[in-house]
């Protein structure tokens, strides 16, 4: 009998700027649903999945932190990038001011996670195209010159959306460091100081050791 295969646990993060789509992704993924723009709201805080699926024949157990994009929830979400090895940067085709924030996006990335963590730039709203502001070419130019993956999608029509999460999930697995018993750390010392907490009033926040209690059991309502 062949001896069953370990299951892979990966910390997956989506960040961008507000409004982008980065909860329609993932609802889309992990529920296969999708809100309109107008009965959607704003994530306050984190918001936490966890879907699993198989990526190269291995199964995968993916821990799905969906990060405010508004800025004074910096300091809430800046907690949620250690442990993380895929980083799915969001933009809005039909935004170009969305897409130009990347950068920064990326700076504060080098802050918190280590070089080898996989990175994919997604165009989210490619159901849009009448109102694009972002070429495809010049979202998969810069995906190349900053060493990420690229994908157009859209999560109101599903295309592309799988795609995003499997494209990290395969890099990941073709980078044993990201998942084995040595994961690679980030050397910065902002990475490694103490985790600021939530307050607990705040709505739409989860306790960072709730969740790692619900990683472990599996336990979630998606």
């Amino acid at each position: 009998m062949a001896p069953t295969q370990e299951l892979i646990n990966v910390k997956l993060l989506l960040i961008g700027n507000s409004s982008v789509g980065k909860s329609s992704l993932l609802l889309r993924f992990s529920d296969k649903q999708w809100l309109p723009e107008d009965e959607a709201s704003a994530t306050i805080g984190v918001d936490f999945r966890v879907h699993k699926m198989e990526v190269k024949g291995r199964k995968v157990k993916m821990s799905i932190w969906d990060t405010a994009g508004q800025e004074r929830f910096r300091t809430i979400t800046a907690s949620y990038y250690r442990g993380a090895q895929g980083v799915i940067l969001v933009y809005d085709v039909s935004n170009r001011e969305s897409f130009e924030a990347l950068p920064r996006w990326l700076e504060e990335l080098e802050n918190y996670v280590p070089p080898e963590v996989v990175k994919i730039v997604v165009g989210n709203k490619l159901d849009k195209e009448y109102s694009r502001q972002v070429p495809t070419t010049e979202g998969a130019s810069f995906a190349q010159r900053t060493g990420c993956l690229f994908v157009e999608a859209s999560a109101k029509t599903a295309v592309g959306v799988t795609e995003a999460f499997s494209d990290v999930v395969a890099r990941i697995i073709d980078t044993p460091a990201l998942w084995g018993d040595e994961k690679p750390k980030a050397s910065s010392s902002k990475a490694r100081a103490a985790a600021p907490r939530a307050p607990e009033s705040m709505p739409g926040n989860i306790d960072l050791s709730q969740a790692h209690d619900e990683e472990e059991e599996g336990g979630c309502a998606c």
